[in-house]
């Protein structure tokens, strides 16, 4: 027997971890829907985006069903991503009326196309420059 296997009278007596909260599962699910928004909303967008922004460099003609994916993405990410109420629904009530407003017009002409790609260009550029304040604990 080794001398460092027996026990030391100057050990501290082992401190017991300090209980952890019970975990919450309607928080937890709260989460999730949380990320869940984010990411459909995120991919719709993405996907009414490319096809705009594929018909501008390719020089061909859409239909309005981008349209109509990227602001259903915005509504579903802005009421994931959005915390303060007036601002998240009003950017999910802009979002639906341009759509409908795109959809009773009926046709997709080639401003239409620049405006959402360049305010989309503007609004990632302004996520990918700033910084999210940290919460201070």
């Amino acid at each position: 027997m080794a001398p460092s296997d027996l026990p030391s009278h100057h050990d501290e007596p082992a401190r017991p971890s300090p209980p952890s909260e019970p975990e919450d599962p309607r928080g937890n699910a709260d989460h999730q829907i949380h990320v869940i928004g984010l990411m459909v909303g995120t991919a719709l967008m993405f996907i009414g985006f490319l096809n705009v922004f594929l018909s501008i460099s390719g020089g061909f003609e859409i239909n309005i069903v981008p349209f109509l994916i990227y602001f259903g993405g915005l509504a579903v990410w802005a009421n994931a991503a959005v915390e303060t109420p007036a601002i998240r629904y009003s950017v999910m009530a802009t979002a639906v009326l341009l759509a409908l407003g795109l959809f009773q017009y009926g046709e997709v002409l080639f401003w239409h196309k620049q405006v959402l790609f360049w305010t989309t260009i503007i609004i990632v550029m302004y996520f990918m420059f700033v910084e999210p304040k940290k919460p201070t604990t």
